[in-house]
C-alpha cells in the first residue's frame, strides 16, 4: 500500500498503471497464479460474470473481457485469506468496530456460519439447520410480516432474486428495500411513465453508430472502465464525446487501452471533445438551456414528435420562456457554453445521453431525468440506431434483481401471475424502501432484518441514526461471502451465513449449476464458476433462500428443496412469470445470452396514452449554504468495498478522509490545502459532523465540495431525498466547513 501524500497524476487513464494494481490486487490476496487462471474465464460464454459493474460485454470470445476493478473485485472474492471461527475467537466485535473498512475485508473469506453472542461480544459457530431454524422462529413470531425487512444486494443472481422475492411474499410482504433504491430509482421513476420503460434504449452497438455521446455525472473510469473502450473507439472515429461533471475526472478525459501494446509504450486517445463543469445539481439547468438553444434554432425534429409524442406545445413554452440568466446561474455553465454544447448535439444525427449516481442522487433527480430525454425527443433521438438513453448501473445484477420482482411497488400484474404460477395471493399492499426500512426499525415497526448481500450500514445515509435503527432489531441476518461493516452493527440477535462467490462452482443434486445475471443493456447470459469453493461449509445463495423458505413456511405449496436440486427449474418459473423470458432455458445457450427487447428502442410507448410524454419542469430551487457536498467513490474501491486506499487519478495516496476543493474556494475560507477541517451538514432536524478531513486542491467548480463515501454518508440526513424516487441525495448535501480540532 501507498505512503500517504498527495500527487498530482498525470498519465492517461488505464495503461501500464491499470496492469500494475491488477497485479498487485493479486498479490496481496496471494492468488498471482489462480488469479490469472480465474481472469481468463471472466465474462466468458462458460464461464463466470464479473463480480463488478453492470456493463455489457463486447466480445465473447475475447480473452480479455474485464478491467482494472474487474480484476480487484474477482481477486478479493477467489482470496487466499480465510476468515474462519478461530478468527472470530481472537476478536470481539467491539474490537473489530475499531478497524476501517479496508481492514475488515482485507481478512478474506468467511467459511461457516456464525451467530453472535452477546456474553463474549463474539461470533460463534452456529449450524445451517441452527441457523435457519432461527430465523424461521424470528419470523414466524412476528404479529405482523411487515415487521420484516428483506434487503437485497445488486450482486444477487437472477435466480437467487426469484426465489427470494416468492419467499418474501408467500411469506406475506413486500418489505422489499433494495440497491437500487439508492442509485438508479429516479431513472425508473423517470423514464417509464415517461417513455413507457425504466431501462436505457441502447445497446453496445448503438457506441459504435453514435454522432455524439453527452455523458452527464459519470465517472466511468472508475466506476464501470471497460466503458472506456468503447469510447476510446467512438473517439477515434471521429463521435464528439460531450462531458458534463462538476470534477475533473481522468477517466474521462484520456486512456491508454491496457490490452493494446502500441498504447502501453507510451500511447494515448484523447476522450472527451468537450469538457464542461456544471455546478453540483445543475444538470437539469443543463439539458433545459441546450433544449431552448435547439427550440431557438428551430431545428426539433417536427415529424417525430407529431408522430410519436404529446406535450410538446406546453413544454415549448414552458422552454423559451426561461430567462437565460436564470440558466446560467442554475447551471453554473455560461450561455456561451450551453449554446457551444447544443451546436454539437443539433449537428449530430444521432445521439446518446448517459448518466451516473452524479444525476440520480439529488432532490431534483426525476426532474433532471425526464429533462435528459426530453433532450433526446426534442430531435428523435430515441428508437433509431447510434441514439437513446443510457443510465449506466453499477452492480452486476441490480437491473436483473428487478426485473426478477425484488421491487416494494410490484405491479399487479406481476402478482397475479406470481400467485397463478405457486398458487397463493401475495400482498398487495407496498413495501419499505430503503429509507422506510430505516424509520420503520427506528420507530420499532420493524423488528427483523435480513440482507440478501451488500453493506446495508456502510451504504446508507445517516449513518448515526441507520446504525440505531439495526440495533434496534431483535434480529438482524447477512448473507455474505466477506466480513463488512453491517455484520457488526447488529441487532440484539445476529446471523451471518456465508455464501457461495461468482467465481466458484456451485454443486447441487443435478451437478454443477450456472446462475444468470441482466447487464445494463439487458443482455441475460449465465455465469458459471471455475474454482473450488472457499470453504465446503458455504451455500449457493439459491439454496440458502430455498432452506430458509422450507424452514419457515411448512405449509407452502412450494418445493423449495426440488427447485434447488436443478437450476433450470427455477428458470421454468421465472420464464412462467416474468415477461421477456420465453424459452429462458434455451436462448441461454448462444454465446452472450440474449437481448429482453425494449419497447421504447422499438418506438413503441407502453406509456397511459401510448406516446412519449414531453415532461415540463421549473428550474430547482436549491437552498443557499457555504458549500455543496458531492459523496465519490475512490478509484480503489467498488461501493462500499474499499480494495485498497489509493485514488490514483485523482492523486491520492494512502488516504480516504479527504475533501476536493478548488483554490479559491480555500483562498475564501482562510484556508491551505493540507489542512484538516471537519465537515458540517445542516439540515431542519439538526446538524451532523463528520471530523478530520484533508483539503485537497481540485478542479472543482466554486462553492462544490467532493469526499468519499462510505466516510461522508453520516452527513446525508434521512429526510434528504429525490421527489418521487426517494433516493438518498448524497449527491447534493449543504455543509459548511471549520478546522479540524482534532491532530492528524
Amino acid at each position: 500500500m501507498s505512503s500517504k501524500r498527495i500527487a498530482v497524476y498525470t498519465k492517461p487513464a488505464g495503461g501500464l498503471d491499470a496492469l500494475k494494481a491488477s497485479l498487485a490486487a493479486m498479490q496481496e490476496q496471494n492468488i498471482v497464479a489462480k488469479g490469472f487462471a480465474t481472469m481468463r474465464n471472466a465474462n466468458q460464454p462458460e464461464g463466470f460474470d464479473c463480480p463488478g459493474c453492470a456493463w455489457p460485454d463486447r466480445n465473447h470470445h475475447s480473452s480479455f473481457e474485464f478491467c482494472e476493478n474487474g480484476v480487484k473485485a474477482v481477486a478479493a472474492e477467489a482470496t487466499a485469506h480465510r476468515v474462519t471461527r478461530e478468527f472470530f475467537a481472537r476478536h470481539t466485535v467491539n474490537a473489530l468496530m475499531q478497524q476501517d473498512d479496508y481492514t475488515l475485508e482485507s481478512h478474506g473469506r468467511l467459511t461457516e456460519p456464525m451467530r453472535y453472542d452477546a456474553a463474549s461480544d463474539r461470533y460463534v459457530p452456529i449450524s445451517w439447520p441452527e441457523a435457519f431454524a432461527t430465523v424461521a422462529q424470528h419470523l414466524n413470531a412476528l404479529p405482523d410480516p411487515d415487521q420484516a425487512v428483506f434487503y437485497t444486494s445488486g450482486r444477487t443472481s437472477n435466480e437467487a432474486a426469484f426465489l427470494y422475492q416468492l419467499f418474501i411474499r408467500e411469506f406475506g410482504t413486500n418489505n422489499l428495500p433494495d440497491c437500487s433504491n439508492m442509485c438508479h430509482e429516479p431513472s425508473g421513476a423517470g423514464m417509464k411513465p415517461q417513455i413507457g420503460v425504466g431501462k436505457g434504449t441502447v445497446t453496445l452497438d448503438d457506441f459504435t453508430r453514435a454522432d455524439a455521446i453527452f455523458i452527464f455525472g459519470q465517472n466511468p473510469g472508475t466506476n464501470h472502465p471497460r466503458m472506456l473502450a468503447e469510447l476510446r473507439d467512438a473517439a477515434r472515429r471521429g463521435c464528439r464525446i460531450v462531458v458534463f461533471n462538476p470534477l475533473k475526472e481522468r477517466g474521462l478525459e484520456r486512456f491508454s487501452d491496457p490490452k493494446n501494446p502500441l498504447e502501453l509504450m507510451g500511447g494515448e486517445t484523447k476522450l472527451a471533445s468537450h469538457y464542461y463543469q456544471p455546478a453540483i445539481g445543475g444538470d437539469l439547468a443543463v439539458a433545459k438551456g441546450i433544449i431552448k438553444a435547439v427550440l431557438e434554432a428551430g431545428a426539433e425534429d417536427v415529424p417525430f414528435i407529431a408522430e410519436h409524442c404529446e406535450g410538446f406545445g406546453d413544454f415549448r413554452s414552458n422552454v423559451l420562456a426561461e430567462n437565460w440568466s436564470a440558466i446560467e446561474a442554475s447551471s453554473g455553465l455560461t450561455h456561451a457554453q450551453i449554446q457551444e454544447a447544443a451546436q454539437i448535439y443539433m449537428q449530430s444525427r444521432a445521439t446518446i445521453v448517459t448518466w451516473g449516481m452524479g444525476i440520480t442522487q439529488h432532490k431534483h433527480s426525476v426532474a433532471t431525468i425526464q429533462m435528459l430525454v426530453n433532450l433526446l425527443l426534442v430531435r428523435g433521438n430515441i428508437g433509431k440506431p447510434g441514439a437513446g438513453a443510457c443510465p449506466v448501473r453499477g452492480h452486476s445484477n441490480v437491473q436483473g434483481d428487478r426485473t426478477m420482482g425484488i421491487y416494494e411497488k410490484p405491479s399487479d400484474a406481476f402478482l397475479d401471475k406470481l400467485g397463478a404460477a405457486f398458487d397463493f395471493e401475495p400482498p398487495r399492499k407496498h413495501g419499505f424502501d430503503v429509507v422506510a426500512a430505516i424509520e420503520a426499525m427506528l420507530a420499532g415497526n420493524a423488528k427483523v432484518f435480513f440482507a440478501m448481500g451488500g453493506n446495508f450500514a456502510a451504504a446508507t445515509p445517516d449513518t448515526e441514526r441507520t446504525w440505531d435503527a439495526l440495533r434496534a432489531c431483535d434480529l438482524t441476518v447477512h448473507v455474505t461471502t466477506k466480513l463488512n461493516r453491517s455484520h457488526l452493527v447488529h441487532g440484539k440477535a445476529a446471523l451471518i451465513l456465508p455464501c457461495l462467490g461468482r467465481t466458484e462452482i456451485d454443486m447441487q443434486a443435478s451437478g454443477p449449476q450456472g446462475v444468470t445475471v441482466e447487464d445494463s443493456m439487458s443482455m441475460v447470459h449465465i455465469s458459471q464458476g471455475m474454482n473450488p469453493p472457499a470453504s465446503p461449509d458455504l451455500m449457493s445463495e439459491p439454496a440458502i433462500v430455498a432452506h430458509l423458505a422450507a424452514a419457515t413456511l411448512p405449509q407452502s405449496k412450494t418445493r423449495w428443496l426440488w427447485l434447488i436440486e436443478d437450476y433450470r427449474r427455477i428458470r421454468d418459473r421465472i420464464e412462467a412469470v416474468v415477461d421477456g423470458f420465453m424459452h429462458f432455458n434455451e436462448r441461454l445457450r448462444a454465446p452472450g445470452g440474449f437481448y429482453l427487447g425494449n419497447s421504447a428502442r422499438e418506438r413503441r410507448w407502453v406509456t397511459a396514452n401510448g406516446r412519449a410524454s414531453f415532461m415540463t419542469h421549473a428550474l430547482p430551487i436549491i437552498p443557499k449554504s457555504d458549500f455543496r457536498l458531492m459523496t465519490v467513490r475512490s478509484h480503489d474501491q467498488y461501493n462500499t468495498t474499499v480494495y485498497g486506499l489509493d485514488d490514483r487519478y485523482r492523486g491520492v495516496y494512502g488516504h480516504r478522509r479527504v475533501c476536493f476543493i478548488n483554490r479559491e474556494d480555500l483562498a475564501r475560507q482562510g484556508l491551505k490545502a493540507g489542512e484538516w477541517v471537519d465537515i458540517t451538514s445542516v439540515w431542519d432536524d439538526g446538524e451532523r459532523t463528520a471530523k478530520r478531513f484533508l483539503l485537497v486542491e481540485y478542479d472543482i467548480p466554486d462553492g462544490c465540495l467532493a469526499s468519499y463515501f462510505p466516510e461522508t454518508n453520516a452527513l446525508v440526513p434521512l429526510g434528504a431525498f429525490a421527489d418521487e424516487a426517494r433516493t438518498p441525495a448524497s449527491k447534493s448535501v449543504p455543509v459548511r466547513l471549520s478546522r479540524s480540532a482534532e491532530l492528524a
